[in-house]
């Protein structure tokens, strides 16, 4: 579930002295691994065989043996070098199965989502089998949002998770006069831009919908402008894998949340059959990017977006990290398979 080439390099960048190095890959990876050395000031050998998950999990444990030989060998000089060269550099991470800047991501990620912003129910569909709609109805369900209700829908700029909240307080009866509150952020301001047009043509603005309050706001995800315990409810659909820095944007969730409040995650994952696995990976990428090409005129977006599901945790990870945000209670659900995942956790103190 990793890229080679790009594990393998980040490996030698952090000074490992890689002599074999095999990593169980999906058919569409068939790469030979760098055979080149590099001096290392570590004296402890690692020697990894067969490695069944992500990049990001591998990397954690490899950083951590190697501090733990740096300490042993007594090497304080060395470590004290590379902290400053370190502090000096600027972090990588990865964009799709490339190593990127940190500062270049999310121009990166704005300008796909910039090119996709008007086909983004086309390209939905085209990732999702057009399956998309019912994870998102599913999903709602989940949250079953009630009357009083403070939601902020993050990376929600087209609506698709807002409009779905607000159908399902329309289908329940409001006898306490509760008010509502729905807040859709997104970093990219034209996807906002869509997400408004399309609830004017839907008549889901605040003048036909008086017992909600919307509001459309740009904002970062990793730094949100929202006070403390500002929410009772946050969702995010298929946004957080785009993200660069995945630990922030679940901070400033919970940040945000009052004690009480739900976390909710819906996004792409790892399916759990290996042979549907293997018929996932063909579709996704020999088919979603030429299909990108004829539908919508590009395919680079799509060959990111594939990409980037492939990059993200496995289910398991993610919910470690969305417990080590603070969340408690915390659970995945997979859908079709694991093609996608709900994720859920309570803010309780």
């Amino acid at each position: 579930h990793c890229n080679p080439a790009v594990l393998c390099k980040q490996l030698l960048n952090d000074g490992h002295l890689c002599y074999f190095f095999y990593v169980k890959s999906t058919s569409y990876t068939k790469m030979n691994l760098a055979r080149s050395l590099k001096s290392s000031f570590i004296t402890k050998t690692i020697k990894y065989g067969n490695i069944n998950g992500n990049c990001t999990a591998l990397l954690t444990q490899l950083r951590r043996k190697s501090a733990q030989a740096t300490a042993g060998s007594g090497a304080v000089d060395d470590g004290k070098n590379d902290a400053q060269q370190e502090s000096t550099e600027e972090r990588t991470t990865h964009f799709g199965f490339q190593q990127v800047k940190e500062s270049e991501k999310d121009k990166k990620v704005h300008k796909v989502f910039e090119e996709v912003a008007s086909s983004y129910d086309l390209m939905n569909d085209v990732m999702s089998i057009g399956i998309h709609r019912l994870w998102k109805d599913i999903f709602m369900d989940r949250l079953g949002p009630l009357h009083g209700t403070r939601l902020l829908d993050m990376a929600g700029g087209t609506g698709d998770i807002a409009f779905r909240y607000i159908r399902q307080l329309q289908a329940k009866k409001n006898t306490l006069k509760r008010h509502s509150y729905l807040t859709i952020s997104d970093i990219n301001q034209h996807m906002l831009d869509v997400g408004r047009e399309r609830a004017r043509l839907q008549g889901l603005t605040e003048e036909n919908l008086p017992d909600i309050s919307i509001k459309w706001q740009q904002a970062d995800a990793e730094n949100l402008p929202f006070e403390n315990d500002a929410f009772n409810a946050y969702t995010i659909a298929f946004g957080i894998r785009n993200c660069t820095h995945i630990d922030k944007v679940l901070a400033e969730a919970y940040r945000v949340l009052e004690p009480g409040g739900r976390f909710m995650c819906l996004e792409f994952s790892h399916l759990t059959n290996n042979v549907m696995q293997w018929m996932y990976d063909k579709y996704s990428f020999q088919v979603i990017p030429p299909m990108g090409q004829v539908l919508a005129g590009q395919w680079k977006p799509y060959q990111y977006l594939v990409e980037s599901i492939r990059q993200f945790p496995n289910q398991e990870d993610f919910q470690k990290m969305i417990e080590d945000a603070g969340f408690e209670m915390v659970y995945y659900e997979n859908l079709t398979f694991g093609i996608v995942s709900i994720h859920s956790g309570f803010k309780l103190r």
